[in-house]
């Protein structure tokens, strides 16, 4: 009798916990479920996450919370849950950052940021074990801070964003276990299932198309215990975020269950998606008689030559170059009207082969900068094009991000993401208005690096951008960094030398090698980004006039103050207290290094932000490359950094007993 008294007992615990754990939802339009950010449920009944607004989140959670423990610090009961997503960007090849299905402890996530946060987590707190967030990403955006795989996958998110194991969109047929690549991003319906054992302690994640049945192979599989992350009550949902591409996210069906198998989506009932394009075809066009049929195609060729006629003057080119790289392509009226004309009033700039200028696009109301290249460079076309092939192609957040582009006649123009805080060098120079604190220029120093680290070893191809300087990098509304001005960048492929013999840059950042033979390799775009640190560290430039024909040199200044044992007096006073004093010693001595003029005696990007990162020390100045002859700075006490550097030994064995010779332990093994 007693057994059965605890029998019961246990089945009412049981069924008093699953309350509320059983839900379906074959659209959202009579759904009561928690909304924040820009979230919405649309007419039709689609849980729309983004809309057309850039950096900003949607959060959507069942308003309940489920109980996952039976026990206060028992195990996780296993759960089953599956939904339908499409995911539209702006631009075909381009996007925001996908969706997540959540599990937290709260319905709102305080403090979360959009972009590569998805409204989850920020920079303080990503990683962090209070956080009791367990997240499915579908991730649409490759970001190396987080070791993304690339940007198009699937993972498995523990209190951060760095996956515990993630793998490429797709699925394992079931007739022959092939593997079939997706496009999160291609405005395809998919469905996802996430089913957790909690007895085997398993996390299964299962992907198809729409018409496809749930495959009998997941398609990502992880052994995790996540009773320690998971809180005895805890919410479920979807939380999406937009970057600089505004993309639109939706959910069209959910369902959910614990201890057993999420319901069936009946797919009949969902919602339908917005048509993305153009009207319908015409019926009438499609069953006509053959004679309406052909009177219509005469008209309308009559007609296209008329306008043809007509319109000759204002044709935009296109050539064979453009099917293959090109990136979205603006109408050129779009962009004169966005910019006002191109009026002297919406300028932001002039280059060595452009101006640039501000525009508001009239239909989506997107903040842009159109860089139109100037008539009279010779260079003007080939610039252009090496723009268009090397960034119309890059993703990565500390690189300038370019929409598009468009020609029209002797006119060329590049569209990119407006940067609200211009470029890094209004901050620096000339009695700025606004001083920027260490911290803040530490970050643009590591972004900086993170850009260029990408470019020389993280790309397809290896892209050397041959102009490294603070008036080429760009800061958004947060202040964050990204490289420009890629119109000098030259690309080859790995395990290939650079062919480019002809010198081109700005004076101050050129290497001395680059200079003799006009070759330029990533190591000239360390040598510039040495440079680069000195003038952010010291907030001078690295050439200023001291007279009529005389010049000082940062870098022979800096190299003094070293020499002096003073090297922290170098840094720029505007800082006053307000800096570390390890992080400012770092980076002036990282500046020196980066600046030698042997090649091998450089650090790598890879190296480098190794460096900044803390994750290896940097070598002491003094006996960088010390070999039998013990050569080292110190012995060079009243000469410049110019006469130093020229002097040092240029030997295959002296470098290979250098500080350097550790490449494989700095590499990564890459």
């Amino acid at each position: 009798m007693l057994s059965k008294l605890v029998f019961l007992l246990t089945l009412l615990i049981s069924l008093v916990a699953s309350e509320d754990t059983n839900f379906t939802y074959l659209g959202f339009q009579s759904a009561n479920l928690s909304l924040d950010g820009i979230a919405e449920i649309t007419s039709t009944g689609l849980l729309k996450l983004t809309n057309e607004t850039k950096q900003q989140k949607g959060l959507a959670f069942f308003p309940n919370p489920i109980t996952f423990k039976n026990s206060s610090n028992g195990p996780v009961s296993s759960f089953s849950t599956t939904f339908v997503f499409a995911i539209f960007p702006e631009y075909p090849t381009l996007s925001g950052h996908g969706i997540a299905f959540v599990m937290a402890p709260t319905r709102g996530l305080p403090g979360a940021l959009p972009s590569q946060w998805f409204g989850l987590f920020n920079r303080s707190n990503n990683g962090n074990a209070t956080n009791h967030v367990v997240a499915i990403e579908l991730d649409t955006l490759r970001n190396s801070e987080f070791g993304d795989i690339n940007d198009n996958h699937v993972g498995i998110d523990i209190n951060g964003l760095k996956s515990e194991k993630s793998i490429a969109a797709g699925y394992y047929a079931d007739n022959n276990g092939g593997f079939t690549n997706l496009t999160l991003i291609s405005g395809r319906q998919m469905q996802v299932w996430v089913e957790y054992d909690g007895v085997e302690k398993k996390i299964e994640v299962t992907l198809a198309p729409i018409n496809v049945g749930k495959p009998k192979t997941p398609l990502l599989s992880l052994s995790y215990d996540i009773s320690p992350v998971i809180e005895d009550n805890m919410y479920v949902g979807f939380a999406s975020s937009t970057g600089s591409i505004l993309t639109t996210h939706y959910v069209l069906g959910w369902s959910f269950k614990v201890n057993g198998l999420a319901p069936e989506l009946v797919l009949s009932q969902l919602p339908k998606l917005p048509r993305i394009g153009g009207k319908p075809k015409s019926k009438f066009l499609t069953i006509g008689l053959p004679v309406i049929i052909v009177s219509v195609v005469s008209v309308a060729i009559s007609a296209l030559v008329y306008v043809i006629r007509r319109k000759r003057k204002f044709e935009e080119l296109l050539e064979d170059w453009e099917l293959q790289y090109g990136p979205h392509r603006f109408k050129y009226k779009d962009l004169y009207i966005a910019t006002k004309g191109f009026r002297e009033k919406e300028l932001l700039g002039t280059g060595g082969f452009g101006r640039v200028y501000r525009g508001i696009l009239p239909t989506s109301k997107i903040e842009i900068a159109v860089k139109k290249v100037s008539h009279e460079s010779r260079q003007g076309m080939k610039q252009f094009v090496a723009e268009i092939v090397s960034i119309g192609r890059l993703r990565h957040r500390n690189l300038v991000p370019l929409l598009g582009y468009c020609r029209r006649k002797g006119e060329l123009f590049l569209v990119y993401d407006y940067m609200p805080n211009r470029s890094l060098d209004k901050y620096l120079f000339d009695q700025p208005k606004v001083t920027l604190s260490w911290s803040q220029r530490f970050r643009v120093i590591k972004g900086v690096a993170s850009g260029l680290f990408y470019l020389h070893e993280e790309w397809e191809q290896v892209v050397i951008h041959r102009d490294v300087k603070a008036s080429n990098v760009l800061l958004d509304g947060e202040l964050n960094a990204k490289l420009g001005d890629f119109g000098l960048a030259r690309l080859y492929d790995r395990g290939t030398a650079p062919q480019t013999t002809h010198m081109v840059g700005t004076l101050g950042y050129l290497a001395p090698e680059h200079s003799r033979s006009g070759k330029a390799t990533p190591g000239t775009d360390v040598f510039a980004f040495g440079a680069f640190l000195l003038e952010v560290a010291c907030g001078r430039r690295p050439i200023e006039p001291r007279g009529a024909t005389d010049d000082v040199l940062l870098l022979d200044w800096v190299f003094s103050h070293w020499n002096r044992g003073e090297i922290l007096e170098a840094r720029d006073v505007s800082l006053g207290a307000d800096y570390v004093a390890e992080e400012v010693e770092l980076v002036l001595k990282l500046g020196l290094l980066c600046s030698h003029s042997e090649p091998a005696a450089r650090p790598s990007m890879r190296q480098v932000v190794k460096f900044l990162e803390g994750d290896f020390p940097l070598p002491e100045l003094s006996s960088l490359g010390l070999c039998a002859r013990g050569l080292t700075f110190a012995h060079n006490k009243g000469g410049s950094f110019s006469d130093f550097a020229m002097s040092y030994p240029s030997s295959r064995d002296r470098f290979s007993q250098s500080s350097f010779a550790a490449e494989s332990l700095l590499s990564g093994g890459r």
